[in-house]
């Protein structure tokens, strides 16, 4: 049976039709499976994810379902059983540890953390959790946060997180060769799930304080490109623990690069009252010295700035457009006032309107003649002027000035 599961999966095939077996129960039996698997000459990936498979089918507590009701459910059971089932499990971990390939891509870091959470759960032996986490160490980089808050589960320890493990992972991980540890993406991904846990961690007013700096200060400074992560975490401690004393605080705070902090995360470290007043002024002077650099070499320019600057740009776009519709609406409006005007001027030469009557004044005071006028202005600006001259003329002037001028011979005639 052996031979044909082994070269079932050495042909490719699913290795979750024959995990399914009630055979394969037995561990015992299980380990000596995967042996002929291996020896058959079958990749790491693929006896990899056998392992995922047959552990999270036959492990219910390394499954996302929460551990603390299953635990709740097993206490409630007799002593006994729950003592003979806590053993199976302790040998059924320390089993899969054993059999788990070599290679680092073969298992994801996840499935090994929440391994480690099982393990520590039974009491597994320091030397199988130590080789388990070796193992996470070497790729802690591809952890996420959820996974990495293993609760603490022995009993002298006062915090409800395992920080102690998370610093034997992080030191883990800066013992390596120079090879393995990686200065790039890696450790700053290492450095931000180390900030984002410790934010998490200084919840908890049992966490003493070496713990956080030991944790805090586990990674070299060029790892975190920005401080902003530690800065929170820092400014949660200080929150829950009041107590702290003034040399404590600064002691702490030394562990913030300010020329590291964003300009939003400098502008609540400035007007943060649990700050000592030695760190507000250290922030203040390295954004002084942030703004003179900028203005110095203006072709310079951070990640943040980019940000900034591609935000503005944006926006400034986007007015820009607006701007331009308005423009559009207003040019569409006066071409068609335009339009409107040159039709009736063309209109104009043609169309003969009635004549309006306006009647005119003679010498004396009365109406003489009546003048006839179009609709054209000049002629209505002249009539307005009659009729202001009218209105504004004494009569002794009006007279004389309206009065017909009498056309006399040329030779006068004799008075004989």
């Amino acid at each position: 049976m052996m031979t044909k599961q082994s070269s079932n999966l050495a042909d490719g095939s699913s290795s979750e039709s024959w995990l399914d077996d009630a055979c394969i129960l037995d561990i015992d039996f299980f380990v000596k499976t995967l042996s002929g698997i291996k020896s058959k000459g079958v990749c790491a990936d693929l006896i990899g994810s056998v392992i995922t498979h047959y552990a999270s089918k036959w492990l219910p507590e390394i499954s996302s379902v929460d551990v603390a009701e299953r635990s709740l459910t097993q206490l409630q059971e007799a002593p006994e059983r729950v003592a003979v089932s806590w053993m199976k499990k302790r040998f059924f971990v320390e089993a899969l540890i054993g059999v788990l390939p070599p290679e680092k891509t073969s298992i994801p870091c996840n499935f090994l953390l929440q391994l480690l959470r099982t393990a520590n759960m039974f009491g597994v032996e320091a030397a199988f959790r130590s080789e388990l986490e070796k193992r996470i160490s070497r790729q802690l980089d591809e952890a996420s946060l959820k996974e990495l808050m293993i609760p603490s589960f022995n009993h002298t320890c006062g915090t409800l997180l395992d920080v102690d493990l998370v610093i034997r992972l992080v030191n883990g991980l800066m013992s390596l060769d120079r090879e393995v540890v990686k200065s790039g993406a890696a450790l700053v991904k290492v450095a931000k799930l180390v900030d984002s846990y410790l934010a998490e961690a200084a919840i908890d007013a049992n966490l003493s304080l070496s713990e956080f700096v030991a944790l805090a200060g586990a990674l070299p400074s060029h790892a975190r490109a920005t401080n902003d992560g530690l800065y929170r975490a820092i400014d949660t401690y200080l929150k829950v623990h009041a107590g702290v004393s003034k040399q404590e605080r600064k002691g702490l705070c030394r562990l913030i690069d300010s020329s590291k902090l964003t300009a939003e995360a400098s502008l609540h470290a400035a007007q943060n009252e649990r700050l000592p007043v030695r760190a507000v002024l250290e922030v203040l002077l390295s954004e002084q010295a942030k703004r003179s650099h900028r203005r110095h070499h203006p072709l310079e320019s951070s990640e943040q700035a980019a940000r900034c600057g591609l935000r503005r740009e944006v926006m400034e776009i986007k007015k820009l457009k607006e701007e331009v519709v308005r423009l559009q609406s207003q040019c569409n409006a006066m071409q068609a006032q335009m339009e409107r005007m040159t039709e009736k001027r063309k209109l104009g030469f043609f169309r003969w309107k009635k004549p309006a009557i306006i009647p005119t004044f003679a010498a004396g005071g009365g109406l003489s003649r009546s003048v006839e006028m179009n609709d054209n202005e000049d002629d209505k600006d002249e009539v307005d002027g009659l009729v202001g001259f009218r209105r504004q003329t004494p009569m002794h002037v009006r007279t004389r000035l309206l009065k017909p001028k009498t056309h006399h011979p040329k030779w006068r005639r004799s008075m004989s």
